[in-house]
Protein backbone atom coordinates (compact mmCIF):
# COMPACT_ATOMS: atom_id res chain seq x y z
CA UNK A 1 0.00 0.00 0.00
CA UNK A 2 2.57 2.64 0.98
CA UNK A 3 5.27 1.54 -1.85
CA UNK A 4 6.32 4.57 -3.10
CA UNK A 5 8.17 7.22 -1.09
CA UNK A 6 6.32 10.50 -0.40
CA UNK A 7 8.27 12.60 -2.86
CA UNK A 8 11.20 10.93 -4.92
CA UNK A 9 13.60 12.11 -7.88
CA UNK A 10 14.97 8.93 -9.63
CA UNK A 11 17.29 9.09 -12.48
CA UNK A 12 16.22 8.02 -15.67
CA UNK A 13 17.50 7.72 -19.09
CA UNK A 14 16.14 11.23 -19.61
CA UNK A 15 17.13 12.94 -16.79
CA UNK A 16 15.91 12.88 -13.67
CA UNK A 17 12.08 11.46 -13.30
CA UNK A 18 9.29 12.55 -10.56
CA UNK A 19 7.79 10.12 -9.18
CA UNK A 20 4.73 10.85 -7.87
CA UNK A 21 2.35 9.91 -5.21
CA UNK A 22 0.86 6.24 -4.85
CA UNK A 23 -3.13 6.21 -5.47
CA UNK A 24 -3.91 5.87 -1.58
CA UNK A 25 -1.11 8.52 -0.43
CA UNK A 26 -2.25 10.59 -3.52
CA UNK A 27 -6.35 10.26 -2.09
CA UNK A 28 -5.22 10.70 1.84
CA UNK A 29 -2.65 14.00 0.97
CA UNK A 30 -5.70 15.48 -1.21
CA UNK A 31 -8.26 14.88 1.76
CA UNK A 32 -5.66 16.18 4.15
CA UNK A 33 -5.08 19.31 2.16
CA UNK A 34 -8.76 20.33 1.95
CA UNK A 35 -9.10 20.10 5.18
CA UNK A 36 -6.19 22.20 5.92
CA UNK A 37 -7.57 24.77 3.32
CA UNK A 38 -11.00 25.05 5.07
CA UNK A 39 -9.08 25.49 8.30
CA UNK A 40 -7.30 28.66 7.06
CA UNK A 41 -10.70 30.05 5.72
CA UNK A 42 -12.05 29.59 9.28
CA UNK A 43 -8.62 31.27 10.78
CA UNK A 44 -9.42 34.25 7.92
CA UNK A 45 -13.04 34.52 9.65
CA UNK A 46 -11.84 34.52 12.89
CA UNK A 47 -9.62 37.71 12.25
CA UNK A 48 -10.70 41.41 13.24
CA UNK A 49 -11.35 41.26 9.57
CA UNK A 50 -14.53 39.51 9.66
CA UNK A 51 -16.24 40.85 13.22
CA UNK A 52 -19.67 41.82 13.50
CA UNK A 53 -18.82 45.23 13.10
CA UNK A 54 -16.75 45.49 9.95
CA UNK A 55 -19.62 42.82 7.91
CA UNK A 56 -22.10 44.70 9.55
CA UNK A 57 -20.90 48.10 7.86
CA UNK A 58 -20.57 46.48 4.57
CA UNK A 59 -23.80 44.53 4.62
CA UNK A 60 -26.03 47.23 6.22
CA UNK A 61 -26.12 49.37 3.42
CA UNK A 62 -26.69 46.47 0.78
CA UNK A 63 -29.28 45.31 2.94
CA UNK A 64 -31.11 48.47 3.72
CA UNK A 65 -30.55 49.37 -0.44
CA UNK A 66 -31.93 45.78 -1.57
CA UNK A 67 -34.44 45.30 1.10
CA UNK A 68 -35.39 48.80 2.77
CA UNK A 69 -34.36 47.35 6.51
CA UNK A 70 -33.67 49.59 9.28
CA UNK A 71 -31.00 48.99 11.35
CA UNK A 72 -32.81 47.26 14.26
CA UNK A 73 -34.18 44.70 11.42
CA UNK A 74 -31.16 44.21 10.25
CA UNK A 75 -29.48 43.14 13.30
CA UNK A 76 -31.60 40.23 13.55
CA UNK A 77 -31.10 39.22 9.88
CA UNK A 78 -27.34 39.69 10.64
CA UNK A 79 -27.24 37.55 13.91
CA UNK A 80 -28.78 34.49 11.47
CA UNK A 81 -26.54 35.02 8.90
CA UNK A 82 -23.68 35.11 11.14
CA UNK A 83 -24.78 31.89 13.37
CA UNK A 84 -25.60 30.24 9.55
CA UNK A 85 -22.58 30.79 8.41
CA UNK A 86 -21.01 28.95 11.77
CA UNK A 87 -22.99 26.09 10.85
CA UNK A 88 -21.87 25.79 7.26
CA UNK A 89 -18.76 26.35 8.12
CA UNK A 90 -18.09 23.58 10.95
CA UNK A 91 -20.06 21.91 9.38
CA UNK A 92 -18.49 21.83 6.03
CA UNK A 93 -15.10 21.23 8.52
CA UNK A 94 -16.99 18.07 10.26
CA UNK A 95 -17.56 16.38 6.42
CA UNK A 96 -13.90 17.56 4.91
CA UNK A 97 -12.36 15.96 8.71
CA UNK A 98 -14.17 13.06 8.17
CA UNK A 99 -13.17 12.52 4.94
CA UNK A 100 -9.33 12.78 5.76
CA UNK A 101 -9.57 10.13 8.79
CA UNK A 102 -11.86 7.88 6.23
CA UNK A 103 -8.69 7.88 3.84
CA UNK A 104 -6.05 8.33 6.52
CA UNK A 105 -7.44 5.27 8.62
CA UNK A 106 -8.99 2.31 6.39
CA UNK A 107 -10.85 -0.53 7.61
CA UNK A 108 -10.83 -3.89 6.30
CA UNK A 109 -14.55 -4.16 5.21
CA UNK A 110 -16.08 -1.86 2.57
CA UNK A 111 -17.70 0.83 5.13
CA UNK A 112 -18.36 3.85 3.96
CA UNK A 113 -19.22 5.63 7.04
CA UNK A 114 -17.89 4.13 10.60
CA UNK A 115 -18.43 5.44 14.04
CA UNK A 116 -14.69 5.68 14.57
CA UNK A 117 -14.17 8.06 11.09
CA UNK A 118 -17.35 10.33 12.34
CA UNK A 119 -16.05 10.49 16.06
CA UNK A 120 -13.32 11.61 14.85
CA UNK A 121 -14.17 14.36 12.61
CA UNK A 122 -16.84 15.46 15.65
CA UNK A 123 -13.70 15.62 17.76
CA UNK A 124 -11.84 17.36 15.61
CA UNK A 125 -14.55 20.27 14.80
CA UNK A 126 -15.22 20.73 18.70
CA UNK A 127 -11.13 21.11 18.69
CA UNK A 128 -11.47 23.71 16.18
CA UNK A 129 -14.92 25.39 17.31
CA UNK A 130 -12.73 25.16 20.93
CA UNK A 131 -9.71 27.10 19.71
CA UNK A 132 -11.55 29.55 17.36
CA UNK A 133 -13.24 31.22 20.14
CA UNK A 134 -10.30 30.70 22.70
CA UNK A 135 -8.48 33.00 19.64
CA UNK A 136 -11.15 35.32 19.57
CA UNK A 137 -11.27 36.06 23.03
CA UNK A 138 -7.78 37.88 22.39
CA UNK A 139 -8.91 40.00 19.57
CA UNK A 140 -10.95 43.38 21.34
CA UNK A 141 -13.64 43.31 18.46
CA UNK A 142 -14.43 39.83 18.53
CA UNK A 143 -15.61 37.66 21.75
CA UNK A 144 -15.47 34.19 22.09
CA UNK A 145 -18.47 32.77 22.82
CA UNK A 146 -19.12 29.15 24.60
CA UNK A 147 -22.60 29.34 22.89
CA UNK A 148 -20.81 29.20 19.40
CA UNK A 149 -18.53 26.16 20.07
CA UNK A 150 -21.86 24.27 21.03
CA UNK A 151 -23.64 25.41 18.20
CA UNK A 152 -20.32 24.63 15.63
CA UNK A 153 -20.26 21.27 17.74
CA UNK A 154 -23.95 20.30 16.64
CA UNK A 155 -23.41 21.87 13.26
CA UNK A 156 -20.60 18.96 13.01
CA UNK A 157 -22.72 16.23 14.61
CA UNK A 158 -25.76 17.48 12.23
CA UNK A 159 -23.52 16.97 8.89
CA UNK A 160 -22.17 13.75 10.11
CA UNK A 161 -25.47 12.54 10.50
CA UNK A 162 -26.34 13.73 6.96
CA UNK A 163 -23.15 11.82 5.77
CA UNK A 164 -23.92 8.80 7.47
CA UNK A 165 -27.73 9.33 5.57
CA UNK A 166 -26.46 10.13 2.62
CA UNK A 167 -23.98 7.30 2.21
CA UNK A 168 -27.24 4.57 3.75
CA UNK A 169 -29.82 6.13 0.96
CA UNK A 170 -27.33 6.69 -2.17
CA UNK A 171 -24.43 3.53 -2.25
CA UNK A 172 -22.28 3.62 -4.87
Amino acid sequence: MWEQPLTAVQPGAAGLRFCGLNSDRHHVLKAWIAAILWLIVIAVESSAWLSAHNTGRILYPLFHFLFSLDREQFQHWHFFMRKGGHVFGYGLLCVLLFRAWRETLPVASRARWTVRWGTLAVLGTALVASLDEWHQSFIPSRTGNIHDVLLDTCAGIGAQILVLLWMKFFPR
